[in-house]
């Protein structure tokens, strides 16, 4: 390719224009070539990229790609949005979320192949500047516009992570939620914000936190720290300050794929051994895996209704340790 084409190109991804490659010295038949032999490959009329380049880009890649060839085929003013712009923010989007480009127009509703506009107001504190000329709405806008229309689970999935990750802050999302509020699906994306929590550290954690919410139990502190007179014991992922109970919600990432150079067999021994200390303290734990959230859910929910409702009488040896949500206004980290 000329260089002075893969300059152009380097700065969007990869992705150019058929204006471009003939400002770079290349006839219509020499594009024409170059798309025949397959070395480029067409992106939409008009707008490639080299073969090589799409191929080894990952999977957000190649729709971010996707996304700069749409905002290249429309006229100046359209940000990247909704799922779009939470890939480029690299939050959580569920696959539900299809592979159509979103963006957001002050002008225009369209939709075409591969693409819809969606017609909304963009104050400047909305829209973040991203490749060359175009620019994503914010992470806060982007969660509340994906709460808009996700589902509830999927919507606070993503707004736990955020937080957690401190991609946002709480008072951002509090404020682009009320300033969506006369937009379709507002009252979802306020929902949703409500039930998030940027303690929990997994998604598998998020949706055990929802489904002990609509089974009826009360709402677990999170991420709670537990003590006994030698210092730290054990971080719980859900407890139950009255009867004592840690709820710890087991996935499979760190028994398959241990960080630290450690194998499935070191885990799963520290596990235990971590385990076996807070049971000393005479807490009650219950393990939670995702198959249990299944059939099996009202046979567990029984069982923790029934611990809830005996509180913890002995004498406590030991003492919990709250944490601030990450991204609230006690986060200082």
């Amino acid at each position: 390719m000329h260089p002075l084409l893969q300059c152009r190109a380097d700065g969007r991804l990869g992705v150019f224009t058929s204006q471009e490659a003939q400002a770079a010295g290349y006839s219509v038949d020499d594009i024409r070539t170059e798309l025949r032999t397959r070395r480029w490959t067409r992106l939409r009329k008009g707008v490639y990229t080299a073969s090589t380049r799409l191929a080894a880009a990952s999977e957000v890649d190649r729709h971010l790609m996707a996304g700069i060839a749409v905002l290249l085929s429309l006229d100046p003013g359209p940000v990247l949005s909704h799922a779009s712009a939470a890939r480029r923010h690299g939050l959580l989007v569920p696959t539900s979320a299809g592979s159509d480009v979103r963006v957001t127009a002050v002008d225009q509703w369209r939709a075409g192949r591969g693409y819809r506009v969606a017609r909304a107001k963009l104050p400047d504190t909305d829209v973040v500047p991203w490749i060359g000329r175009f620019a994503t709405t914010s992470p806060s806008r982007t969660l509340i516009d994906c709460g808009r229309e996700w589902s509830l689970p999927d919507a606070v999935i993503a707004l736990d992570a955020a937080l957690h990750e401190r991609r946002v802050r709480r008072s951002d999302l509090q404020h682009a939620v009320h300033a969506a509020r006369h937009r379709t699906g507002a009252s979802q994306a306020a929902r949703a914000l409500g039930l998030s929590d940027g303690r929990a550290e997994s998604p598998l954690e998020t949706e055990g936190r929802l489904a002990l919410l609509a089974a009826g139990l009360p709402t677990p502190e999170l991420q709670v720290d537990l003590q006994d007179a030698r210092g730290f014991v054990a971080r719980l992922d859900a407890w139950y300050e009255e009867a004592a109970v840690a709820i710890e919600f087991d996935g499979q990432v760190k028994y398959r794929d241990p960080y630290g150079g450690r194998s499935p067999h070191d885990v799963l021994w520290e596990e235990k051994r971590r385990e076996d200390r807070v049971r000393r303290l005479d807490v009650r734990v219950v393990r939670l895996v995702k198959a249990d959230l299944g059939a099996a859910w009202p046979r567990t929910v029984a069982d923790l209704t029934r611990m809830l409702a005996t509180p913890y009488s002995e004498p406590r040896r030991f003492t919990v340790v709250r944490r601030p949500e990450p991204g609230s206004e006690l986060d200082v980290a």
